[in-house]
């Protein structure tokens, strides 16, 4: 266990508790009421708030960050989003503080708490990518999109929780502790970016850091009822991004709000020389898309097509999740928007293609983990007994199961019939999203075919995990953007757990996603996505 963990937080034992968190620890966690629509909750940037407050020195950063660490202190114990939570984090708002005093420039992102992923490098926190085989590992530097926050002005304030090296749907994977959904401490938050999600959903930090392999930032953000954002593949730097399945692996943004996780995005994308995979294309400016709701038309979306992918909502799909989401259509074309079915016939095929794909590239990958060069080594006479015994130590279950599945796959006499196919298959799922992006702004599915699920309901059937991932993955094989927002809830007792829909857009057209999603909350009403156990809080 990572000493961080054992220790709970010297930092935030010594911060000054504000005002007391109304929560529902002290009763049963099935005691979470229904959530409840309330007409005033619309999502504000927390970003653009804490900029303001700070500049005008309404409010200084030290007092943000202590209301968000107090936060963290009372529901961590509970949600166990993070693996370790940085001890400089009151002196890093102090001297931001002190910057503003001097009118010095403080970055965009100043006074923002960034929570990050555990696979993702920083210099100063531990990085064990969720396994036992990195235990306490520092690395000597950034990951280019850590490195860009910081120069942004942004606090790092921890590592989050995740499933082994990005390998699972639940976080229940990590090697270390289970992270539990805000909105049901009985449910799985997603993943494998859970604790990321279950972090921004506790509001825990303002934003956070996640990676998306097969749909590992928009799943959880579905689940937590968040805001997730998948950007092109290449758009986003991923140097320091601890490989999974290199030609899939995306970092992404979560985010209370869409402005939030476009403002997050926007301090980390770009071209990154250290990169070879990373886009030189321009980015554009996407505060542009986030005005205010004062200014929009009475149809502010008038002429947006919108595909709505109809094997996304047949067989195999909650009842609850379609309704919702056509809740959402519904909505869009109150807009303005222009809503018809496309058919993706090849939709079924990536599910198989893409766990081929990824187990051969994981396959790869981790052979670097041999005890010698990376990883936590045993003691051994032999050399082979050292590489395996370090293997068989340090790896999980689930990372055992995709690396022999993609040595499999990519042996003499396989290559053929399974991976090569599977880049075939990659192929034409690339051109049938092409071919609807053509005649379509837009595409839209579930963004996974059920809401939260309760811990270890699938834990022992890798199959039914993976199947849940079908809605997900075919993005990453066409390397396109996706959005995923919160648009309804499901029953769950006498609880409720939220639902989230995708937006899918043409290649590095972030910037439409954001803007088309920006309208849509801003004008979606009677609901809130902040979990019942702060609600309270942040209503009264």
């Amino acid at each position: 266990m990572l000493s961080s963990v054992q220790n709970p937080r010297i930092l935030l034992l010594h911060c000054r508790r504000s005002k007391p968190l109304h929560h529902h620890y002290a009763k049963s966690i099935h005691a979470t009421p229904l959530a409840r629509p309330i007409s005033a909750s619309l999502p504000t940037s927390q970003i653009q708030t804490i900029q303001k407050s700070i500049l005008s020195r309404e409010k200084t950063t030290r007092q943000f960050t202590e209301e968000f660490l107090n936060r963290l202190r009372l529901t961590e114990p509970h949600v166990k989003s993070f693996l370790h939570v940085s001890e400089t984090v009151l002196n890093e708002a102090d001297e931001i503080d002190r910057k503003i005093d001097r009118n010095e420039d403080v970055g965009p992102l100043a006074g923002v708490l960034v929570a990050v992923k555990d696979n993702i490098c920083t210099a100063d926190m531990p990085s064990t990518a969720g396994s036992k085989l990195l235990e306490n590992y520092r690395p000597a530097f950034d990951a280019t999109a850590v490195k860009k926050l910081k120069e942004s002005g942004a606090i790092i304030v921890g590592k989050t929780n995740l499933d082994e090296f990005g390998m699972g749907s639940t976080t229940e994977g990590s090697a270390y502790q289970v992270t539990a959904n805000p909105w049901n401490l009985e449910c799985v938050p997603g993943g494998s970016s859970g604790g990321s999600a279950a972090a921004v959903s506790a509001r825990q930090c303002v934003v956070s850091l996640g990676s998306d392999t097969g749909g590992s930032v928009r799943q959880p953000a579905s689940f937590c009822g968040v805001v997730g954002l998948k950007p092109t593949y290449g758009r986003v730097s991923r140097y320091g991004l601890v490989a999974y399945a290199s030609s899939l692996d995306v970092i992404g943004c979560f985010g209370s709000s869409v402005a939030d996780a476009g403002l997050l995005l926007q301090s980390i994308c770009g071209h990154d020389k250290l990169d070879a995979t990373s886009s030189k294309r321009e980015v554009n400016d996407f505060t542009s898309q986030f005005i205010s709701k004062d200014y929009f038309e009475s149809q502010p979306l008038k002429g947006l097509r919108v595909g709505v992918i109809s094997e996304t909502l047949g067989d195999g799909v909650d009842q609850e999740v379609v309704s919702s989401i056509r809740g959402a259509i519904s909505h869009l074309e109150d807009l303005g928007c222009s809503v018809t079915e496309v058919s993706l016939p090849s939709f079924s095929l990536g599910l198989p293609a893409y766990y081929v794909l990824a187990s051969s590239e994981s396959s790869s990958n981790l052979s670097r983990y041999d005890g010698v060069r990376y990883g936590n080594q045993i003691v051994s006479d032999e050399l082979s007994s050292l590489y395996g015994g370090s293997r068989a130590n340090g790896f999980g279950p689930e990372v055992k199961r995709r690396i022999l599945m993609g040595t499999y796959a990519l042996s003499a006499g396989y290559y053929d019939a399974y991976y090569k196919r599977a880049q075939q298959v990659r192929t034409v799922v690339q051109k049938s999203f092409k071919a609807a992006l053509d005649s379509h702004d837009i595409l839209i599915s579930p963004a996974a075919p059920s809401a939260a699920y309760k811990i270890g309901e699938k834990k022992n059937d890798p199959l039914a995990m993976y199947a849940g991932d079908i809605m997900t993955v075919n993005v990453n094989l066409a390397g396109l953007p996706a959005l995923v927002l919160p648009c309804g809830f499901v029953k769950d007792g006498t609880a409720s757990l939220p639902v989230g829909f995708q937006m899918i857009g043409a290649a590095f057209d972030e910037e439409k996603l954001l803007r088309v999603g920006h309208i849509f909350e801003q004008t979606l009403q009677g609901y809130s996505f902040i979990p019942p156990l702060i609600a309270d809080e942040f209503i009264s």
